[in-house]
């Protein structure tokens, strides 16, 4: 920066600066934000060399014209208008165990739809955690019987469900 330009901006600021503070102080009724307007405001005017040509005193308005913009922006931004101050967070919710129950409740409900053989192999399975080897030994039956019972037994529960609204 040449001496010139230094002396231009330093006479901007004198001249500008306690009465650019005052207007952004009146729109944002923050000093902090007030002094960050003040900055960018003569920030902008160092980086255009058409208004550190032109006499000091008389870009006042173009001065005015971006700290106004400027806080015009900030008002805009993502910052302001989803982040909330709160002394205290927010309380979080407490899981109750209702959708569990329901969901309980819904899956015994859709297998006494089933036939007493489906059921019986279904619950054994997914719910004893027994495998067909297990399954076919303590009801009796074939190895394969155990696993068309479980294939068949399967698509009638998800109809069973699907009648009762569950989508997934």
């Amino acid at each position: 920066m040449t001496v010139d330009r230094q002396s231009v901006l330093r006479e901007l600021h004198d001249l500008h600066a306690a009465v650019i503070w005052r207007y952004a102080m009146h729109l944002t009724r923050n000093t902090s934000t007030a002094d960050d307007i003040v900055q960018e405001t003569l920030l902008r005017a160092w980086r255009t060399p058409r208004i550190l040509d032109q006499d000091p005193a008389s870009v006042r308005p173009w001065l005015f014209t971006v700290a106004r913009n400027l806080v015009i922006d900030d008002a805009r931004s993502a910052r302001r208008r989803h982040e909330v101050a709160v002394e205290d967070p927010p309380d979080r919710g407490v899981e109750d165990g209702s959708d569990g129950l329901f969901d309980i409740l819904l899956v015994e409900e859709a297998l006494q739809a089933l036939s007493e053989d489906h059921r019986a192999v279904i619950v054994r399975a997914y719910f004893g955690g027994q495998n067909t080897v297990e399954l076919a030994a303590e009801l009796n039956i074939a190895e394969g019987t155990v696993k068309s019972r479980l294939h068949y037994g399967l698509r009638a529960l998800r109809l069973a469900l699907q009648e009762r609204g569950v989508t997934r």
